[in-house]
């Protein structure tokens, strides 16, 4: 581990960076430009503390989870990420269309979307970023681990997952969630990490099985859905898809028409939402 290059990466990162860049209000009495560092702790869900003794080199090796939340609240490109890793002594991810690095340009676009909810998702259904609405909403879908982290497997493998729909639209989202899964699985093959997925739903579940066994491929997302929060209930909202170049991630928006049931919804749960979160500090991720 490389701690005063990391320390200078670092503080050249920050110093590039205006709260307006990853959807900060400006603020006034800014005595520097740049983020300030806790700023950055705040965006990559770690502690204040924790960040400053990496700039001034005297902090542990950070996991390749944190290296990750930090890359993403930088805003590295793919050769940033890489270096950041290098610097840490650990080995930069591979790059392919199952890469979970989140794309700059849809971060970008992710930081402007503060009145609606919206997430970036993996090609195998990995939460890797939300905004608060989009929190409130479906509650916090990146703390899952392992297989867990993909919502298809959790479909397949935890009946609560199935909470979040209507009961006669399963069947449906089962043949939808079988279907991307597949689509990845054609851009990874078998040993990707497209491939252990399927090969641990089909050890778990027979309905996974019996539909992986019908062929079925597909990139699309429903253009409007039915979901059902525990507190507000249902609400029909409409949903748009932003792909990356290379389809390895998805910028999801939800919105809810004008006027709607659905927006008086939403508006419920921003409210909702800066009650029930609140940043706790960690000594490295806060989740």
């Amino acid at each position: 581990m490389d701690r005063p290059a990391l320390a200078t990466f670092l503080r050249a990162r920050r110093d590039g960076l205006q709260p307006e860049d990853v959807g900060l209000p400006p603020g006034v009495r800014r005595r520097t430009a740049g983020l300030r560092r806790d700023e950055v702790a705040a965006l990559a869900g770690m502690s204040t503390d924790y960040y400053v003794r990496m700039e001034q080199e005297r902090s542990r090796q950070p996991s390749e989870q944190l290296l990750s939340a930090l890359a993403r609240a930088l805003r590295l490109d793919n050769d940033e990420r890489d270096y950041l890793y290098r610097l840490c002594g650990q080995s930069a991810p591979e790059r392919s269309p199952l890469d979970t690095h989140v794309a700059p340009a849809l971060m970008r676009v992710l930081d402007q979307l503060t009145g609606t909810p919206a997430l970036i998702i993996s090609s195998l259904g990995e939460t890797l970023v939300q905004n608060r609405l989009s929190l409130a909403l479906h509650g916090d879908q990146s703390r899952f681990t392992g297989p867990a982290r993909s919502s298809v497997y959790r479909w397949f493998t935890d009946p609560r997952e199935r909470d979040a729909y209507p009961p006669a639209d399963h069947e449906h989202q089962s043949r939808v969630q079988v279907a991307h899964l597949r689509a990845s699985y054609g851009l990874g093959g078998e040993r990707s990490r497209a491939g252990a997925l399927v090969r641990a739903l089909r050890r778990a579940s027979p309905e996974f099985t019996a539909i992986w066994e019908l062929q079925e491929v597909a990139r699309r997302f429903d253009d409007h859905k039915t979901l059902v929060h525990p507190e507000v209930g249902e609400i029909e909202l409409d949903c748009q898809a932003l792909f990356t170049e290379d389809q390895g991630q998805t910028l999801l928006v939800l919105t809810a028409a004008p006027r709607s049931e659905a927006a008086q919804k939403l508006e419920l749960l921003a409210v909702l939402g800066q009650q029930r979160f609140r940043p706790t500090p960690d000594d490295e991720l806060s989740r």
